[in-house]
């Protein structure tokens, strides 16, 4: 049987990652501190989707994954997932920058664990906040394709702390490589999305407010509500690393995108169709929304065999049906 280690695992993707270790009937290990604003649910107060704890192949440690590190060293697992980071959602990132910059103590104390515990696969889990701000700018923006970071040549500007940390993170990743054969793959999520997901990140937090809309007759939505995203569902995430995770080795990045851009005001339209009943749009400008147009080229990942499945209308759906449930 297999052994997989996911750090940070109680929180919103981890849990994803988790049920489809179980479900292959692998020895899953999540180690995770349940921080504020990290999303992170206790498995002993239950998740929204499953149990764990229904699985006997499942095993929480509630600590801190650094300290954890230190401790065991001599531990032996086939994947690990290091998911592990004060994150939450934009305004954590720019109100809370310092908070934010712990990552780069998380990531540099994994990649000195992986040289000691010399894991078979690593997977690593970046984000799309590590690409140039330059190339998501109103008056300039693409899609973002993996090219767009060469360590062998000078790099964009990130976004905040977070995309430093993270940009950090895939660079330790590359010289855990070249100097100490550590197998890895980065992931570069975009706007991962999901029934489950905490209520400060965007897609949820709409959600809830549209189901409200019923009675309300209006929804806010930060900023002017013209900044794009590039929407993708966490079922999507969980194939796109599934499907790749053994085609790379040498630390080298992996989009999880869709390639498709959608405004928050696309958005809530959408939804107006979907719940079949109108309400105003209130702009809410006092609020950070980041870059103007954030996108991934999913050109690699289709090389690597991997494409999206749920459309962002299926998934509003999904999300209001659920959320729905729990609203009323």
């Amino acid at each position: 049987m297999k052994n997989v280690l996911i750090t940070g695992g109680a929180g919103f993707v981890g849990r994803h990652f988790c049920k489809y270790f179980l479900d292959k009937k692998f020895d899953v290990l999540i180690i995770d501190n349940l921080a504020k604003f990290t999303g992170a649910r206790n498995p002993h107060k239950g998740w929204p989707l499953y149990n764990p704890y229904d699985y006997n192949n499942f095993e929480f440690i509630n600590s801190d994954c650094v300290e954890w590190f230190k401790k065991n060293k001599d531990k032996k697992f086939d994947y690990v997932l290091h998911l592990a980071a004060i994150v939450g959602g934009r305004e954590m990132i720019e109100n809370n920058p310092l908070a934010v910059a712990q990552d780069l103590t998380i990531d540099s104390k994994f990649w000195e664990w992986c040289i000691a515990a010399k894991p078979k696969k690593t997977i690593y889990f970046s984000s799309s906040a590590s690409y140039p701000l330059n190339l998501q700018k109103k008056n300039y923006y693409r899609l973002l394709k993996e090219k767009d970071l060469d360590f062998s040549q000078s790099l964009g500007i990130p976004d905040y702390t977070y995309g430093w940390s993270k940009l950090t993170g895939e660079y330790l990743a590359k010289i855990a490589f070249q100097k100490h054969g550590i197998k890895s793959v980065c992931y570069r999520p975009f706007s991962g999305y999901g029934e489950d997901q905490d209520l400060s990140y965007p897609f949820p937090n709409l959600c809830k407010n549209i189901i409200k809309a019923n009675r309300s007759k209006k929804v806010e939505v930060w900023g002017n509500g013209k900044q794009m995203r590039d929407f993708i569902h966490i079922d999507d995430c969980v194939e796109g690393v599934i499907r790749t995770m053994d085609k790379i080795n040498d630390g080298s990045a992996i989009n999880l995108s869709t390639g498709k851009y959608t405004s928050f005001i696309n958005f809530l339209n959408i939804s107006k169709k979907i719940i079949g009943n109108d309400f105003k749009i209130i702009t809410k400008k006092s609020k950070p929304v980041g870059v103007f147009a954030r996108g991934g080229c999913i050109k690699k990942q289709l090389r690597l065999g991997f494409k999206y499945k749920i459309s962002l209308n299926q998934g509003i759906e999904r999300g209001i049906n659920f959320l729905s449930k729990k609203l009323i």
